[in-house]
């Protein structure tokens, strides 16, 4: 695939990537640390994906959203989702008005907080099943569908889903399918002693929060048009099918570890996140080309949650992480290398 950008695109380039260093100078007057979080955020956002959260309590996570939407000057709305949360309470429901001027009773639809262009959904897995599905039309339709009506969601839509990975009593883990629905899993991690001294310091203390918009909604839906059209050579699409299609049991190729760590692997739909994903990211860093670099930077958030590990690797402690990790490691980045391998091989035939 190859596509030359325009002069109008070269200049949006330049500006997506001038603007990724404002946002995060903008953040970093409200948020201390986090950096490779708000990054992925980006990508996701960047890549009309989104993300699913997970970190004890206390990290921030709320804040950290809420001010994004401010530097990119979006509506934002929090949803706190607990076990008696109606899908009506997040979609929104029809209600019956009488039309003063002619009398006639009427039903007319009253928008749940999720039309607005990013959504928090806090503590995701708090709530039954049948809430949590209410999230996936908009997700992956951008659209609500009450009764006969399909109500379009505002663009652009970003939903960032929260979890705290401590509790588990009265919980509903998501299932497999809703999560693939997520583009990236992403970790917040605790913060290093000198970001959690800073914090320490700003928050026990007046401290003005100033956040300035960097950019518009137009321009966020002009630069998520400007990434599809990012060129991506064919070894980069098959180093990328290379690692996905290790991870499926039972296929040719798989290395042994797979066979005995994981009893699924990853969809195509990990195939498509990584690349586009991958784009973002070179775009925000300020290049017009992806490299293999920008697809094993990403190969963790991208495939963590579509990994399900076997019994025995979840008794032995073993994380998805570590199984990405070892993916990595056996899986050559040059193209020679990969296409002569004769394990590589059997993927690309089967």
């Amino acid at each position: 695939m190859s596509e030359t950008f325009n002069a109008h695109d070269t200049a949006a380039i330049e500006k997506l990537a001038a603007a990724r260093e404002k946002i995060l100078s903008q953040l970093s007057q409200v948020i201390v640390g986090q950096q490779e979080v708000i990054e992925q955020l980006l990508i996701s956002l960047f890549s009309r994906g989104h993300c699913l959260l997970e970190g004890v309590p206390g990290l921030a996570k709320t804040l950290m959203v809420s001010t994004l939407s401010r530097t990119l000057n979006l509506s934002f709305k929090r949803i706190q989702f607990t076990p008696d949360l109606m899908p009506a309470d997040i979609t929104g429901t029809e209600i019956i008005e009488e039309n003063r001027a002619t009398g006639v009773r009427e039903f007319r639809f009253l928008e749940g907080p999720i039309f607005a262009n990013v959504i928090l959904a806090d503590e995701i897995n708090r709530t039954p099943p049948k809430t949590q599905a209410a999230l996936l039309e908009a997700m992956q339709e951008r659209q609500v569908t009450i009764g006969r009506v399909r109500h379009p969601m505002a663009d652009p839509f970003f939903v960032l889903a929260t979890q705290n990975p401590i509790e588990q009593e009265g919980t509903y883990p998501l299932p497999e399918a809703q999560q693939d629905r997520f583009m990236f899993k992403v970790f917040v991690n605790y913060p290093s002693f000198d970001e959690e001294f800073e914090i320490a310091r700003r928050t026990t203390a007046i401290f003005s929060e100033e956040v300035e918009p960097v950019l518009t909604g137009e321009e966020i839906l002009e630069l998520q048009r400007i990434v599809r059209q990012v060129p991506v050579t064919d070894h980069i699409i098959r180093y990328t099918l290379a690692l996905v299609r290790q991870t499926r049991v039972g296929q040719p190729g798989s290395p042994e570890f797979i066979e005995e760590r994981l009893s699924w692997g990853a969809g195509p739909r990990a195939v498509q996140f990584l690349i586009i994903g991958g784009k973002a990211r070179a775009l925000l860093h300020g290049r017009t080309y992806v490299t293999v670099e920008d697809i094993q930077a990403l190969a963790k958030p991208v495939l963590r949650h579509r990994l399900v590990l076997s019994f025995t690797a979840e008794s032995e402690g073993i994380t998805t992480d570590q199984v990405i990790e070892q993916l990595l490691a056996v899986t050559p980045t040059r193209e020679d290398e990969l296409t002569s391998d004769a394990r590589f091989q059997k993927i690309f035939a089967s």
